[in-house]
């Protein structure tokens, strides 16, 4: 009936797929192929509002307007609506123009139709809630399908020989190559270093395929076990602990671990958020309830430091980032301030090249690292390109950036890189645009040792004994830091003066082979 009403009307029985383009283009083009392939048998139409697309779309309507959108389609009606969620007046045509129709893609690709019936749902799913936080709710739910899954057993790697040595375990919460992010850079760089003189296992959850490609890392253990990642599904916001704690919680890592505690004489566990696990040394890489606090997220910093005061009277020793992290741990005589380090042999310092090249490194896997890049991109980065406007942006985010924030256009963006030293070596300017931030930060002393004048943020820049002015410029706000980078743009003797007094504060205190012989001394106290 309703299909004959349709006919008598003029409309046509069937209706059409009517894409928005509200996003950049290549997030259009990925939305488009995948709706085309669920829908191959309507047609398929792209609104835009006049930009051209530049991806070969057999139709594109440029409608800024409702009455517009309704002139071009004719008779046709919209049956389906996919558009993604952000800022672009698009968004509000979708809601026009089909409001019982609409598919919202989120930054991370997932899908969701908006409609009045699951309105709490598809408001949290517009404020940016991951479709599995805001669905798969096992608590609530008892006929729920998916549920959390702790990891499950190990893989077993073998690498070098014994040699007689002192045995040391690490715990890590993930395989340390390739270098993707400055945990793993760490954890490698002292792995390296702890095996010229200790056996080493290595425990650690991984991702898919490092079993596969393990890279250097079996030639400096004994044996490395990989864990598969676990896969949580609880509201982040509904426990006591922090959600991180409980999502790497697992039996067969502790069973794994107790069945191994003859192989060696101390097990070291890499991040706080691993402390329920019973070890000597806890490596804290950050103090995470002092991020939160900085964020203002009172229930996660409240959750966290009520979980970090209970655990780090369980291990021996606590190793802290940086003199200021170390004030913050109960009991500080346990406490021993080893920082991040650089490698020196491989970042070394280059000829600066012609140019007003600035370079931001930070993996988006830490959310300070995307609240750093929205404040540069949103507020400083117009600030200069007004006044200079052939400055260049170049970010390297890491793994799979997309899943933690939205990608911009306009800027020279890179994901996962295997060697960063080119980009160091091809920049006039390092920035490290952090807002909340603990520890020391390593893309600093990157930029350090390979002689790049760097403009940071207090926190940015803290624990490294630099001084504004002399071996960094400081700059805790956006027009500040925006007339810094200028100036040092404009300014090459005095960018280089930074650079050279900063080369050699990391040459002289910051090489990964001091900081592993002072990681040696200790285990050998606790010996």
């Amino acid at each position: 009936m309703r299909k004959l009403l349709r006919q008598l009307l003029g409309y046509e029985a069937e209706a059409v797929v009517v894409h928005f383009a509200s996003g950049p283009v290549e997030r259009v083009r990925a939305m488009y192929e995948e709706i085309r392939a669920l829908e191959p048998a309507r047609e398929h139409y792209v609104v835009s509002l006049g930009e051209p697309l530049g991806f070969g779309l057999p139709i594109v309507l440029h409608a800024p307007s409702l009455p517009e959108l309704r002139m071009q389609l004719g008779p046709k009606r919209i049956g389906l609506a996919p558009f993604l969620l952000g800022p672009d007046p698009l968004c509000r045509l979708v809601w026009q123009a089909a409001p019982r129709k609409m598919l919202a893609f989120n930054a991370r690709g997932e899908r969701h139709h908006l409609r009045l019936r699951t309105l709490l749902a598809s408001a949290l799913f517009a404020a940016g809630v991951p479709l599995d936080r805001i669905w798969l709710r096992p608590w609530w739910w008892p006929w729920a399908r998916e549920r959390s899954q702790p990891a499950g057993p190990g893989v077993t790697l073998r690498g070098r020989d014994l040699g007689g040595r002192p045995r040391i375990a690490i715990l890590s919460p993930y395989y340390p190559w390739p270098l993707g992010h400055g945990g793993a850079v760490r954890i490698y760089s002292l792995l390296r270093e702890a095996a010229k003189e200790f056996d080493i296992w290595l425990y650690c959850f991984a991702e898919p395929g490092c079993a596969e490609n393990p890279g250097p890392v079996l030639a400096l253990v004994r044996e490395a076990v990989l864990f598969p990642l676990p896969r949580y599904r609880e509201p982040r916001w509904a426990s006591l602990l922090p959600p991180e704690v409980r999502e790497y919680e697992s039996p067969a890592v502790r069973e794994r671990l107790a069945g191994d505690r003859g192989k060696w004489q101390l097990l070291q566990v890499e991040y706080t958020y691993l402390a329920r696990y019973p070890g000597d040394v806890l490596v804290e890489h950050d103090v995470t309830f002092d991020l939160y606090q900085q964020m203002g997220a009172r229930w996660s910093a409240w959750r966290w430091r009520r979980f970090e005061r209970a655990a780090l009277p369980r291990f021996r020793r606590v190793m802290a980032m940086a003199e200021k992290d170390a004030a913050m741990l109960a009991d500080p005589e346990r406490v021993r301030v080893l920082p991040n380090g650089v490698d020196l042999a491989r970042f070394r310092a280059v000829p600066e090249p012609d140019g007003q090249r600035v370079l931001f490194v930070g993996s988006f896997r830490h959310f300070p690292n995307v609240t750093a890049f929205r404040f540069l991109w949103d507020e400083v980065w117009p600030l200069v390109v007004a006044e200079e406007p052939a400055a260049v942006l170049t970010v390297i985010a890491g793994p799979q950036p997309e899943l933690y924030a939205e990608i911009p256009s306009g800027l020279d963006f890179h994901g996962f890189v295997a060697d960063v030293v080119p980009f160091y070596a091809a920049a006039n300017l390092v920035l490290a645009p952090t807002l909340v931030s603990a520890g020391t930060n390593l893309k600093v002393l990157e930029a350090m040792a390979m002689r790049r004048a760097v403009v940071a943020t207090p926190s940015g820049c803290d624990g490294l004994g630099l001084r504004h002015g002399e071996s960094v410029w400081v700059a805790a706000e956006a027009g500040a830091m925006a007339a810094g980078i200028v100036a040092l743009l404009r300014d090459r003797p005095r960018r280089e003066s930074l650079a050279r007094c900063a080369e050699q504060i990391a040459i002289e205190h910051f090489g990964w082979e001091a900081i592993g012989r002072e990681q040696a001394r200790l285990w050998r106290e606790l010996l």
